[in-house]
């Protein structure tokens, strides 16, 4: 494991997994939300997102985390593994509450210049709750088709369902 893509919802807990897992591994790590949001939460042109992706995924080991179409074809080209955090919609959604609350309490920022604001936590257009709410068995069908597509056998999946499996893919020795 020295190419590591690791997906899910939104709350599930890809950032956090996916740090811990590029220090175990000693290599860098790269969260797609971070270049993708580019200031007032613009989305950064497709060509220059996929260009900055290219660049990062070209090095000998990395850990990417996001679930970004427009750049998975990059990332599972140079992968050799897919670490799939299929958490219960309870578990990522009480999760997401409380980290989305805290981030709007703190203001805190998260990438480049951006905030999550009070202002859209219900919106259905703008709520990341209702995005994740949304996107749970979208994201639980699309991984479940990809680790039994053919077409993705040179990849490894590593589907972590709990705290558990987590810690346990962090202190296997197989990493």
């Amino acid at each position: 494991m020295k190419r590591v893509s690791v997906v899910g919802n939104s709350g599930s807990g890809k950032s956090t997994l996916s740090s811990a897992l590029a220090g175990r591994l000693g290599v860098p790590w790269l969260e797609l939300d971070s270049i993708f949001h580019m200031s007032g939460w613009q989305p950064r042109p497709r060509e220059e997102f996929r260009a900055e992706v290219e660049r990062f995924t070209a090095a000998d080991g990395w850990v990417v985390d996001g679930n970004y179409s427009a750049v998975r074809d990059l990332v599972w080209s140079r992968a050799d593994t897919v670490v799939w955090i299929d958490l219960p919609r309870r578990t990522v959604m009480r999760r997401l509450l409380v980290r989305t609350l805290r981030r709007m309490t703190t203001g805190a920022e998260l990438w480049n210049g951006n905030k999550e604001s009070f202002r859209f936590l219900l919106d259905k257009d703008e709520s990341i709750l209702w995005w994740a709410w949304r996107q749970h068995a979208v994201y639980r069908e699309r991984y479940a088709r990809a680790r039994a597509d053919p077409a993705n056998a040179h990849l490894r999946f590593v589907r972590v369902a709990s705290r558990a499996d987590a810690a346990c893919l962090l202190a296997t020795d197989r990493i």
